[in-house]
């Protein structure tokens, strides 16, 4: 991967938590977390990979995300001064996931 394409995953990630945290209205209980940025070469597009917990507010984020993301996409093409800026699509992080299940076999082996 280009170094352009890490600053920029990079810049991404960053301008989004801060719009995730100030401008839209998640569950109370929620602790979200953009866990990483993937942008194409061409710089068209990027996902963005999005955690969630607990676990069983996942949907509802995922929800108000798909609601708002033309809001999301106007509010970073203010702040970022680069073109092009990718169109964002927002998915689930499974990653996290993984960690959780490896974290709990490994409290079941300490434990045997």
């Amino acid at each position: 991967m280009s170094n352009r394409i890490e600053k920029v995953n990079a810049l991404i990630k960053k301008e989004l938590s801060s719009i995730l945290l100030r401008e839209i209205d998640f569950p109370k209980d929620a602790l979200i977390t953009v866990t990483r940025v993937e942008a194409v070469p061409n710089l068209s597009e990027a996902k963005i990979y999005i955690s969630t917990m607990p676990d069983s507010q996942t949907d509802k984020v995922h929800e108000i995300l798909k609601r708002r993301v033309y809001y999301i996409q106007q509010c970073l093409n203010k702040r970022l001064k680069m073109r092009p800026i990718p169109k964002i699509g927002f998915k689930k992080e499974g990653r996290t996931k993984q960690a959780d299940r490896v974290e709990e076999l490994l409290e079941q082996l300490k434990k045997e």
